[in-house]
């Protein structure tokens, strides 16, 4: 099997590669990613492209499957930026990949793409709107809208739709720090009983980058089709939040959360947008049991595992030989 991966030195993309390189029914990979890196895998070869202006159509012929990782959060400040990459950029890697005839083609969704569903366990079937005023959020519900054409057009083509919860590994902390947290807060802050509080009402779901690329290399197994949630147990709220991080719970107005990050935010305190506190509070919370039946999924790392592993990391600077995880200097 050759597979073509799209965002391939990202979060996802670098364990999805390390995993595939040692799976034998999938013989060849072709990484795409804006920059090549340093760093070498068995069976893979890096192509420096861009998903939404260079030509995909010769880097996917003979293919047997296209895995599209492709995805920005920043600069969130500039939202027209976002959109080529995520919805005209998505859009081009399917028109791309039902031209060439690959027989699978297998998107990396998310939970951010369901609507409004705050303390609900939902399945696949939940709608998948999005959460309003937030670009992320927004932005995966568009493009399952273009999978949704994309997939009536060419019934030929196998579609298979990933949404995963928040992906956690420790050689994404440099990343998800320079995305989400700036370089004001002080990595010793991540320190449990540094921490000065965790907001009250949090429910996060997480999972580690490792489960999630085992969740794809079955999905490319199987003639497995539709959507898959991928999440870990148990829940993180606030209480448990707080024990990991030996903090103290405080009630703090959703509203008046979000004005403060809106306000950091516009005067580019830090780069998260205050759309992120929406989708916090709003998310539902996903039942995983179709990847069980079905892919025969079973996550090796707890939710508790997987957010250690990120708070250790941030605390350490710790982050990946490639262009978007280089560790933090300084």
């Amino acid at each position: 099997m050759h597979v073509v991966i799209t965002g391939a030195t990202g979060n996802i993309g670098t364990s999805c590669i390390a995993t595939f390189a040692r799976e034998p029914a999938i013989r060849q990979i072709t990484a795409i990613a804006r920059h090549e890196p340093k760093v070498l895998y068995a069976k893979t070869r890096f192509v420096a492209a861009d998903v939404s202006r260079d030509d995909l159509l010769p880097l996917f012929r003979g293919a047997d499957a296209v895995i599209h990782l492709a995805w920005a959060v920043q600069p969130a400040h500039r939202p027209e930026e976002l959109a080529r990459t995520n919805i005209d950029g998505s859009r081009r890697v399917f028109e791309a990949a039902a031209r060439a005839r690959v027989s699978s083609l297998v998107h990396a969704s998310s939970v951010g793409a369901y609507s409004p569903g705050f303390g609900r366990m939902v399945d696949e079937t939940f709608p998948t709107s999005g959460i309003a005023g937030a670009t992320y959020s927004e932005h995966k519900a568009r493009v399952e809208r273009v999978l949704d054409r994309i997939e009536a057009e060419n019934p030929g083509l196998r579609c298979v739709r990933m949404r995963p919860a928040l992906v956690f590994k420790r050689g994404a902390a440099a990343r998800i720090r320079k995305l989400f947290l700036g370089r004001l807060v002080p990595s010793a802050l991540y320190r449990p009983g540094r921490v000065p509080f965790v907001p009250a009402g949090l429910r996060l779901q997480c999972v580690h980058a490792t489960d999630v690329a085992d969740a794809f290399r079955r999905v490319l197994l199987r003639d497995a089709r539709g959507a898959f949630n991928v999440a870990a147990e148990p829940v993180l709220d606030s209480n448990l939040i707080a024990d990991l991080l030996d903090a103290r719970v405080v009630p703090i107005p959703k509203a008046a959360l979000r004005a403060v990050v809106a306000l950091a935010f516009r005067l580019h305190l830090q780069p998260s947008e205050p759309g992120w506190i929406d989708l916090a509070f709003n998310s539902p919370q996903l039942s995983s049991s179709r990847a069980r039946d079905v892919l025969e999924w079973q996550p090796r790392y707890s939710a508790v595992e997987a957010f250690q592993e990120l708070i250790d990391g941030l605390y350490d600077r710790a982050g990946f030989a490639t262009p978007p995880l280089e560790p933090l200097r300084g």
